[in-house]
């Protein structure tokens, strides 16, 4: 697939013809709002059959075209390159299809197994429903090999809701964890309906996964943590009750994710995951932590102290690394998950575990603040999909912070009100995704479902394999 940014003047039917894909294709992929109505700096997926790169550190021509399996030349003629031995770091290459013509008695088989594909594959590229109209000279598009991951979503809606979204996009999950079990002084755990997005998740083959928090709607849970934490018994009572929830419920994992847990519980809380490893790993249930996003190991304070990277790292079988939220719904309008900060956290966590633990977090939601800023207003939150919806009424045109790589647009509403609204789109997608292939990590996490966003699902199933296990 490629991502488009519009330019004044340029339409659907324009990048249709321009891209010779089917417009009815492209408003599939992207849902929107108005067709007949592109705004000026909007991403646009185009379903092509072609893909992208982002030139990084070290790369050339050469690399490139060894990485995809294409000519150098077939690069220069693509991209309209004047200079190949120079490449600007950042600048995003047009990388086109794979083609095979079918030879002489050559077989799909033979055609996949050389490509290292699947029959499936190509006559799903290729839109070939019956093989045998395959013949001789047949052009066939021929799918790369994507890397394969694993994928999360939490999701903190109603039950039907959420069985409605897992319904929607499950295939493209490994993980489901619905949030929250949140704990109890006494060792208990509130329960809360999963039954229906569990029942769901089991139709798409998605491993539900328990998460347990001590985040609620009116507190953080600070002291709520400490009392659990700091006393053994407790925390064996604990574990006992999540281990009779996961055989009752049909969950396959543990999620910790306790939040604002004081700095003198930091050991307290590494105990407890070692517990819930030595515990759980017996009966064949695996351990995962949510930490918060670190830049190193001397970063202090509630949120950060108590997670211990190294730890967790080390024990847990995969650490989710929550990297959103710098565009707290409390604080000034900027880029909720910037990709410069996430990098970062990354880099560190990276220095204390290995890449196939490591999910990165992805927060796939908008926020709108009012302008000015004022100090405890808070900003309000809905999906990628209405932040487009917004600025196709208010005809905004759309900005792209390079250093974040994140999206945003500015508006007066009818009551004479400036907003300032940052949110997600392909291009932030793809950077993220990037992020991933480049540092081999495990997988990617979401915060969370019940959010529209058309645009990232296609994209990560066009740049991924979704690992599925049985």
């Amino acid at each position: 697939m490629l991502i488009h940014v519009v330019r004044p003047g340029e339409t659907l039917n324009f990048l249709a013809s321009r891209y010779n894909v089917n417009v009815n294709d492209i408003q599939q992929v992207n849902q929107l709002p108005n067709p007949n109505q592109l705004l000026n700096g909007q991403a646009i997926v185009i379903p092509s059959p072609g893909s992208t790169h982002t030139v990084q550190v070290g790369d050339t021509l050469w690399s490139i075209a060894q990485q995809y399996g294409v000519t150098i030349n077939a690069l220069i003629r693509a991209n309209r390159i004047t200079n190949p031995n120079q490449l600007t770091i950042g600048t995003t290459l047009y990388i086109p299809p794979l083609l095979h013509t079918v030879l002489p008695g050559e077989s799909l088989w033979q055609i996949a197994n050389y490509y290292q594909t699947s029959i499936e594959a190509i006559l799903t590229l290729n839109r070939i429903q019956n093989s045998n109209y395959i013949y001789s000279g047949t052009p066939l598009l021929i799918p790369r090999p994507k890397p394969l991951i694993e994928v999360n979503a939490y999701t903190y809606q109603k039950d039907e809701e959420a069985a409605q979204s897992v319904s929607e996009i499950g295939h493209l999950l490994t993980y489901l964890s619905p949030f929250a079990y949140i704990i109890k002084q006494d060792g208990t755990l509130q329960p809360f309906a999963d039954d229906s997005m569990l029942s769901s998740g089991k139709s798409k083959q998605v491993v539900p996964m328990l998460s347990i928090t001590n985040l609620s709607v009116t507190d953080v849970g600070t002291n709520l943590a400490h009392e659990v934490l700091s006393n053994p018994s407790t925390r064996e009572k604990l574990l006992s009750n999540v281990l009779e929830v996961m055989k009752r419920k049909g969950y396959r994992g543990l999620n910790i994710d306790f939040e604002y847990v004081e700095p003198r519980d930091r050991e307290n809380y590494n105990t407890f995951v070692q517990e819930a490893v030595n515990r759980l790993h017996q009966q064949g249930y695996f351990v995962s932590t949510a930490v918060a996003p670190k830049t190193s190991g001397a970063q202090e304070g509630l949120l950060y102290t108590a997670h211990d990277y190294e730890a967790h790292g080390r024990i847990a079988d995969f650490v989710v690394l929550m990297t959103y939220e710098w565009g707290w719904r409390g604080a000034s309008p900027q880029a909720i998950s910037p990709i410069h900060h996430m990098r970062r956290v990354v880099e560190y966590a990276l220095s204390v575990m290995p890449a196939n633990k490591i999910y990165l977090g992805f927060q796939i939601y908008a926020r709108d603040w009012k302008l000015p800023h004022v100090k405890g207003a808070i900003a309000e939150t809905f999906s990628p999909q209405e932040a487009i919806r917004r600025a196709t009424k208010y005809n905004a045109a759309i900005q792209y912070d390079e250093t974040a790589q994140s999206p945003y647009f500015r508006y007066v509403d009818e009551q004479g009100q400036n907003h300032e609204v940052w949110f997600e789109d392909a291009r932030s997608a793809q950077a993220k995704f990037n992020l991933i292939k480049q540092y081999h990590l495990r997988g990617v996490s979401y915060w969370a479902l019940g959010y529209p966003y058309p645009q990232n699902w296609a994209l990560l199933n066009d740049t991924f394999d979704i690992k599925k296990l049985v």
